[in-house]
């Protein structure tokens, strides 16, 4: 196996998750340099019975908890929103959610990168949770029909510390809520009791004002056809609660806003 070939596919996303974990391009492109530096004076650091990409994000995991560069953000920096929210969190907290949110990678992954358990992943990702709500509690519109269902959505949102103005189980019940108190976040079904549809009822909501979006439905292929804009949030039922929590967290940190769906 050529090693620098399978690695450099991977180097785009790592410098992502590095600029995120460092909060400023500087201090992550100098990271993602150090690891390979490390990677070239000893090839058989490299995790052997790893794949390339984790193998690579666990190496880069051993550089940044090992050194400490003398790197500052430039002014030419671009510091996001979520960049600043990240830095708030403590480090083995942001380092899971990163990895599991924003890379993408499964539990056993990111357990493997991070040198920890599958468990103490799953903690992590939820601290990382409960602490993004402290920062970014909001008002949150559920749009589901059916009762249990809501009633576990709710449950989920208010143990993040969030706050639920209502549920609606039809469209005009959705667009009445929505307008008597303009909601933070909306997690919506998109098939709802009386035939009307949640997709129609979020586009109505987002023409007044914009919100974060996150549809949870049995029926996502009605979302995800490539033929208008996707929802960047999507959880398909059944769900697990940690993939619900995880999401709400993702969208409201990153500040993501909904688009409307053609």
């Amino acid at each position: 196996m050529n090693l620098s070939r399978e690695i450099a596919v991977h180097l785009p996303y790592l410098r992502r998750f590095a600029r995120a974990l460092c909060g400023s391009q500087k201090s992550g492109d100098a990271y993602v340099v150090a690891t390979l530096e490390a990677l070239v004076s000893d090839p058989d650091a490299f995790p052997a019975k790893l794949t390339p990409k984790v193998g690579l994000y666990h190496l880069f995991m051993v550089c940044w908890s090992s050194i400490r560069l003398n790197t500052e953000a430039s002014s030419t920096d671009e510091i996001s929103a979520a960049q600043r929210n990240i830095s708030m969190l403590t480090p083995r907290s942001r380092q899971a959610f990163l990895l599991r949110t924003v890379e993408g990678f499964s539990v056993a992954d990111a357990a493997a990168i991070l040198g920890v358990t599958e468990e103490e992943v799953e903690a992590l990702v939820r601290d990382a949770g409960r602490e993004i709500a402290e920062r970014v509690a909001t008002d949150v519109l559920i749009i589901e029909d059916e009762s249990l269902i809501a009633q576990d959505i709710e449950f989920i949102a208010r143990d993040l510390g969030h706050r639920v103005i209502g549920v609606a189980r039809t469209h005009q019940e959705a667009l009445d809520l929505a307008k008597r108190q303009r909601p933070g976040l909306i997690l919506a079904d998109i098939q709802l009791a009386d035939g009307s549809s949640g997709l129609n009822a979020v586009n109505e909501i987002l023409e007044s004002f914009d919100a974060p979006v996150i549809f949870i439905t049995a029926f996502p292929e009605r979302l995800l056809t490539g033929e208008r804009p996707e929802p960047a949030f999507l959880i398909s039922k059944p769900y697990k609660v940690d993939t619900v929590k995880a999401t709400i967290s993702q969208a409201l940190f990153f500040e993501r806003k909904a688009s409307r769906a053609a």
